[in-house]
């Protein structure tokens, strides 16, 4: 990772658009990165991390009249350090504040320098700019690659790279074409209960509260990941039963699917299926033939 410090801020605006700024600079004179989710409410979400150990520390806070103020919390969950940003405002070219050790009220001075906006609109376009996910590895991060073509209102996901923590080294780089979703388009997991980490990229939502991910699963042979052939809606991996579980429901919440699935030579194998409809005259959910 550069020892640069990036600010990524993803402004979520009435209207259910939003715009993303980095910056680069410093914590003190540590280098850093922080990664901000704003809402229109003022709610914030973000991590940061220092680049020297590439480990992400969850932050959250509030921004309440041009005051953008994150609190960082320690293992057992006590508040242990304060960002602060005075007059915050993402259309700026720089962006000082400070951060402040609760416990001994040290404190440190932040500047930082706009990089790179993520904007939308059709006539806009741009490849390849590279946002950090909070979700990580043991020994491995992760980069987004988000790519925005003409005539296309939103940026989509286009790749993704995987770099070794501490020394940056890029170990792989894998070609996407996903909805950006956040901050947190990744999520770390053991999908094929072999008891290695594997990672899933989030892929699309759709109608409801159904959504879909792609999952990789990690080969020791090659030292790669690789795309499963995992698929399905909203599925829930349950390491300790060694299942996956998928849930889909349609036509406003009156239709229902579930199915159970186990894993075998890293394929998913379907143990039970169950669809239910809801049936006005009983009401109440019956169960039907799945489609």
């Amino acid at each position: 990772m550069k020892k640069t410090f990036i600010l990524l801020t993803l402004f979520l605006l009435t209207n259910n658009l939003f715009s993303q700024t980095t910056y680069t600079g410093h914590v003190g004179k540590y280098p850093v990165e922080l990664v901000t989710y704003i809402f229109s409410d003022g709610v914030a979400r973000a991590f940061y991390v220092y680049t020297k150990f590439d480990e992400p520390i969850i932050i959250d806070g509030t921004l309440k009249n041009g005051l953008l103020s994150l609190t960082e919390k320690d293992g057992s969950g006590k508040e242990s350090a304060s960002l602060v940003f005075k007059d915050f405002d993402a259309n700026k070219t720089s962006l000082n504040g400070t951060w402040t050790d609760l416990a001994s009220n040290k404190s440190l001075q932040i500047t930082l320098t706009k990089s790179f906006n993520i904007d939308y609109g059709d006539d806009l376009e741009w490849q390849s700019k590279e946002l950090l996910q909070p979700a990580t590895m043991e020994n491995k991060y992760f980069k987004l690659l988000i790519s925005k073509e003409k005539g296309s209102f939103y940026a989509r996901v286009a790749g993704l790279k995987i770099f070794e923590k501490r020394t940056d080294k890029l170990l792989q780089q894998i070609d996407l074409d996903c909805q950006l979703w956040g901050i947190n388009n990744i999520s770390v997991g053991d999908y094929n209960f072999d008891g290695i980490p594997d990672f899933s990229v989030f892929e699309q939502s759709y109608a409801g509260p159904n959504t879909s991910s792609i999952y990789f699963l990690f080969n020791p042979q090659t030292g790669n990941f690789f795309r499963s052939s995992f698929e399905g809606t909203s599925l829930d991996f349950d390491e300790k039963a060694k299942r996956i579980y998928e849930h889909n429901q349609c036509c406003a919440g009156t239709s229902h699917m579930n199915a159970t699935y186990k894993v075998e030579n890293n394929e998913m194998v379907l143990v039970e299926k169950r669809c239910t409809e809801y049936n006005e005259e009983q009401d109440d959910y019956i169960q039907v033939d799945c489609e």
